[in-house]
């Protein structure tokens, strides 16, 4: 197997022999035991369905859904269901993966399986940025409701420790740019002279260097990392536990929010057209995008092969159900022009007069957030403990701690890693850059099923259902594009004058992502009728694929600047150190100058 290809692949049997494969007999077979250097078993059906559950009813529920509900009205609901239809096909397909690689590492490993070592490196990298950034995101998030609920009640922290130091050094110097440009302070937004009032009363530290953080984010950090690093049966119970208390208030806001729905404010339905509907696909996949991270404990459940595909299934039907349902209700108590606020759930109930549960809400959305928290740093360090049992990363970062049994290093790096950005950053596009990391990450997922079970001939325990889509792929593609044709006339009029450079390169380049979509598309429907591949992976593929251009060139460069660093590091590192390199950490010519010395 050993290569010097970038293409290299892990045949599964190699895959299943460190750790061993779940099917052979080995003392994790017993639940809660483990095999030597191994994570303990302790995660059952239920258990994986909470994690996902967890991970998807939390941000996304309580503060980017109204945003989204803002800008595309009650239609929103909708877009929930078509982003879950996007989600189930890539489920399926993590499904099938998970009963036949039932290993840490979730697309990361799956990749190494189906498309080589590089494509490998390049989804376990957008998976760490995923998870990370994501967690920045949550981590400030749940630092805002913390200060908003210890103010309720009269404890006040320090406003220096309570925003990020970027936030406060960019609002200061911006009303300071201001101030001597003669203008008025009017001109300063809220937000930039809290900043500048902020940066004015903190303590200086040395010179001009004030000591402005945000310490509740960071700390809140610290304490689930902590309690990731303890064990996996501890973390399981904490999880439980948070999800039972949040889905206990989601299902009272339901109950309790539909005896004030007005039916009116449901029309007109979707007051933007599509193009509104789609402008919050990023906050609305940003809802979803713990899903994947389910897979990453394969090695820490009783039964991978099994619980894995119920557990994910269970998970995206359950948060479908419950986001689809809170939309309709938001939208139905109020208009959806109000809704472009950062605590929707609150705010809604604070308009019709019940503070109490406004308080509930908000006490709530921190037990969500820290749900959140808790599976991404769950998630993250068990991805790099892969990366490096197959030599892409320093063998310390597979270090597993002999009395806790779990990724001991690397939940420390984790930590750090989301931990100082929420103390000292301000990020501004970090939904969308996580969104479309999450969308890498899924569609190499259905595209590994296409090259591994291109016909549904697997013997796996769970398998997608095999469908012809020799002619059913051209055939759906053909159908939309006229439905689009038809009733999203104007969005096409405007890519066709765009992308014939009637505003220029600057007008061109934003659509760049949708023409090689059209492209791919074109290419896919070919393959599909020549090849007879399965068509719920391509749907897959063909979804998630078109999602990502929907999130701005701005990201996609974004992204495109964090896989250079990646492959930077790859290629000076992980390709020479690779398990499958013929000499692993034998540079070329390396060895020819040790044997002439």
């Amino acid at each position: 197997m050993a290569s010097n290809s970038l293409f290299r692949r892990k045949d599964l049997a190699t895959i299943l022999h460190n750790p061993p494969a779940d099917a052979a007999p080995h003392p994790g077979d017993v639940p809660g035991a483990v095999h030597e250097g191994g994570l303990a078993r302790h995660l059952t059906v239920r258990d994986l369905t909470a994690l996902g559950i967890a991970a998807v009813i939390g941000a996304g529920i309580f503060s980017t859904i109204g945003n989204a509900s803002h800008d595309g009205g009650p239609a929103v609901s909708l877009l929930f269901v078509f982003t879950a239809i996007a989600c189930a096909f890539s489920a399926l397909c993590y499904a099938q993966f998970a009963a036949t690689i039932p290993v840490s590492g979730s697309a990361y490993t799956y990749a190494y399986a189906s498309f080589g070592e590089l494509a490998a490196w390049i989804i376990g990298w957008a998976l760490i940025m995923e998870y990370a950034v994501g967690n920045i995101v949550v981590a400030i998030s749940w630092s805002d409701y913390f200060t908003g609920l210890l103010d309720g009640i009269g404890v006040h922290l320090p406003a220096y420790l309570t925003m990020g130091t970027q936030s406060a050094y960019q609002g200061f110097h911006a009303v300071l740019d201001l101030m001597q440009a003669g203008k008025p302070l009017t001109e300063a937004s809220p937000a930039q002279l809290d900043a500048y009032k902020v940066w004015n009363a903190a303590p200086a530290l040395f010179g001009d260097v004030k000591l402005v953080c945000d310490l509740p984010a960071f700390v809140i950090t610290a304490l689930v990392t902590a309690l990731v690093y303890i064990g996996i049966k501890e973390s399981k119970t904490a999880s439980n536990l948070l999800v039972l208390l949040k889905m206990t208030v989601v299902l009272i806001v339901i109950v309790v929010g539909a005896f004030y729905v007005k039916t009116g404010n449901w029309t007109p339905f979707a007051p933007n057209g599509v193009g509104g509907v789609l402008k919050g696909v990023s906050a609305v996949f940003f809802a979803y995008i713990g899903f994947d991270a389910i897979s990453t404990t394969a090695e820490e459940c009783n039964n991978p092969q099994r619980d894995l595909p119920r557990a994910m299934i269970y998970a995206l039907v359950i948060c479908t159900v419950l986001y689809v349902v809170i939309t309709l209700v938001l939208t139905g108590m109020v208009s959806y022009k109000e809704l472009g606020v950062g605590d929707p759930l609150a705010f809604v109930f604070e308009k019709v007069g019940l503070d109490w549960l406004a308080g509930v809400v908000a006490v709530s959305a921190v037990f969500a957030m820290t749900s959140v928290l808790l599976v991404f740093q769950i998630g993250q360090p068990r991805i790099w403990l892969t990366m490096s049992r197959d030599g892409l990363l320093p063998k310390v970062f597979a270090r597993v701690h002999p009395r806790f049994h779990t990724p001991s290093f690397s939940t420390i790096v984790t930590g750090l890693f989301v931990g100082v950005p929420a103390l000292l950053l301000n990020m501004d596009l970090v939904i969308d850059l996580t969104s479309i990391g999450t969308l890498f990450a899924f569609a190499l997922v259905c595209g590994g099923i296409l090259i591994i079970d291109p016909l549904g001939q697997s013997d796996a325990r769970f398998k997608v259902p095999y469908l012809n889509g020799r002619f059913l792929v051209p055939l759906i593609l053909a159908v939309l594009g006229g439905l689009v044709l038809v009733y999203n006339r104007d969005n096409v009029n405007e890519f066709t004058r765009l992308v014939t450079f009637q505003e220029g390169y600057e007008g061109f380049r934003h659509q760049i992502p949708m023409l090689v979509f059209l492209l791919f598309c074109v290419g896919l429907s070919v393959v599909s009728f020549t090849k007879s591949l399965s068509l719920l992976p391509v749907l897959g593929l063909l979804t998630n694929l078109y999602l990502m251009t929907q999130l701005g060139i701005s990201n996609w460069l974004l992204f495109g600047a964090w896989l250079v660093i990646g492959l930077s590091i790859y290629f000076s590192y992980g390709y020479y150190h690779s398990k499958l390199s013929p000499t692993p950490g034998v540079r070329p010519g390396q060895h020819l100058r040790k044997r002439r010395a």
